[in-house]
């Protein structure tokens, strides 16, 4: 049988991941962070390692133990923890961090990816299995874009992609051709309740790629819990990267949308 290691961040997206090579016929491998993997990834999971971020040195040696040469890297670790007590306990993670020329995602995704190559793993794109799950251009909900709207889409694109190059953040919160807020370390769902204060409704979110974004990890991802924080921001629409951004649980983001009557376009 086909091996392959999982190393799960939060949310959704690693169970998803973790579906869809379950479905391929894949035995998976997973390392699980805790405080931050959700009990889920057992169900799809064939062996799950749960590994506190201060235990973390140990998953290159249960790859090796359990055959693993190749790795998927899926979700997020709650950024907040990279300045907590527990990475400094791990000898590993303090010495990729204090080697780092800085500590920007890339920078650290890649350090990771470089160690489990040292291991002998290759660390494959995050969307191996997952690519139909990112939109092609268009509106996504009946509801259309109005002009004033759709200056704020393009307006924010501009904006969003020169932030994603140097890699602050791949999201923006405009208005009316203002820059509500741009995204960096509390993330997009953090960027909205920001800009929610700001506002006061109508407010348009675009999400964006990098110019070189690495497919290995940190992919744009929206889905239902974006919305949600949108419905609560009263915001007007949600433009996101056509072909580069994955839409988690998109039927019932959609029709939450509408419904809330926010439009939910990708460019």
């Amino acid at each position: 049988m086909k091996k392959i290691g999982l190393i799960a961040g939060n949310r959704k997206f690693p169970l998803i991941v973790a579906e869809a090579a379950k479905h391929r016929g894949y035995h998976i491998v997973a390392i699980a962070i805790k405080k931050d993997t959700s009990r889920e990834i057992g169900r799809f999971a064939d062996i799950v390692y749960w590994l506190g971020l201060d235990e973390f040195s140990r998953m290159f040696d249960i790859f090796k133990q359990e055959g693993i040469k190749q790795a998927i890297m899926a979700g997020q670790i709650s950024p907040r923890r990279l300045f907590s007590k527990e990475v400094m306990k791990s000898d590993v993670l303090r010495q990729i961090l204090n080697g780092l020329k800085d500590k920007k995602a890339d920078t650290i995704f890649a350090a990771i990816a470089q160690k489990l190559q040292e291991y002998g793993i290759e660390l494959l794109s995050s969307i191996t299995f997952v690519e139909d799950i990112m939109p092609k251009k268009g509106t996504l909900t009946r509801i259309e874009p109005d002009y004033q709207t759709k200056e704020d889409i393009y307006f924010g694109l501009e904006t969003a992609k020169a932030i994603a190059a140097l890699d602050i953040g791949q999201t923006v919160a405009v208005k009316d051709k203002v820059v509500l807020g741009i995204e960096a370390f509390e993330g997009t769902d953090g960027l909205i309740r920001r800009c929610a204060k700001l506002s006061h409704g109508s407010m348009t979110v675009v999400k964006v790629s990098k110019p070189r974004q690495d497919l290995r990890f940190d992919i744009p991802v929206v889905g239902l819990a974006t919305v949600k924080n949108l419905v609560k921001a009263r915001a007007r629409c949600l433009a996101i990267e056509a072909g580069k951004t994955l839409f988690i649980d998109k039927e019932k983001a959609l029709t939450l949308a509408e419904r809330k009557d926010i439009c939910v376009v990708a460019v």
